[in-house]
């Protein structure tokens, strides 16, 4: 999100919706706020994305699989590099132009729309408005598993082979 005016920045948000057999559905994010200075990255990084990830591993105590987007930052040489260095992580890319198999997608046309009447001039201010949505959504894994379910993609495992 780009925020306008005197103090012009940057907020940037990664989500992840974890889902476990047993468990209600949980919401875990990451937030960076970039202020436009000369040379800083305006963008997550490789390690701003696998610092969730770990998070995430370290929350549910179990292997992941993750359904990832073609974002630049997903499937760099750099992002390859760290997950392989987890034995417990699996890695599914989306096909190119799929939002609708994304439900982080989703969440994110929810948030931006509760957000979509506000003018804030600072990233600070914007970036504690979407903290504040995000956590409201941690507490509705019914919403989230909506999010998930406007998918259309099964959860379930496929029956064992005969």
């Amino acid at each position: 999100m780009r925020v306008g005016g005197r103090g012009s920045g940057r907020v940037s948000v990664a989500g992840l919706i974890a889902m476990r057999p047993g468990s209600r559905t949980r919401l875990c994010h990451r937030l960076r706020c970039h202020t436009g200075r000369k040379g800083e990255r305006r963008s997550l990084s490789e390690r701003d994305y696998i610092g969730l990830i770990d998070g995430v591993h370290q929350l549910v105590k179990a292997p992941i699989v993750l359904v990832w987007d073609r974002l630049n930052t997903h499937v760099s040489h750099a992002m390859r590099d760290l997950i392989n260095a987890r034995d417990w992580l699996t890695v599914f890319i989306l096909p190119a132009y799929a939002p609708e198999l994304n439900a982080v997608e989703y969440l994110w046309a929810h948030v931006k729309r509760s957000l979509a009447n506000l003018a804030s001039v600072a990233p600070e201010r914007l970036a504690a408005l979407v903290r504040n949505r995000l956590k409201q959504l941690q507490y509705r894994s019914d919403v989230l598993d909506g999010f998930l379910a406007g998918t259309g993609l099964s959860l379930d495992l496929p029956p064992p082979s005969p």
